[in-house]
């Protein structure tokens, strides 16, 4: 008998509007308390917004307004300097 194959997940980056397969974007997420930060293991409880592992698509999402539509919650710039800040380095 054929083994199905297993459909694997795909998210659309908020910064540059791609869509990449889940395990290779990064995840922000806002939980229950509402504090906004990086989820580099993917497995944090609360909303997540999806964003590649670049600075660039970051600052896109920024400047967009895009993780503070989809995260359904206001942002202040000192989380994401820290957020950039995380993220740097990680690259």
């Amino acid at each position: 008998m054929e083994q199905k194959k297993r459909k694997l997940p795909v998210r659309q980056c908020l910064g540059c509007n791609e869509h990449k397969l889940k395990a290779e974007l990064l995840r922000v997420v806002r939980p229950p308390e509402g504090v906004v930060s990086l989820d580099f293991v993917g497995r944090a409880n609360g909303r997540g917004a999806y964003i590649c592992h670049s600075l660039a698509c970051l600052k896109k999402a920024r400047k967009s307004g895009r993780l503070e539509r989809n995260l359904e919650c206001a942002i202040p710039d000192a989380v994401y300097d820290e957020m950039e800040k995380e993220l740097a380095k990680h690259e």
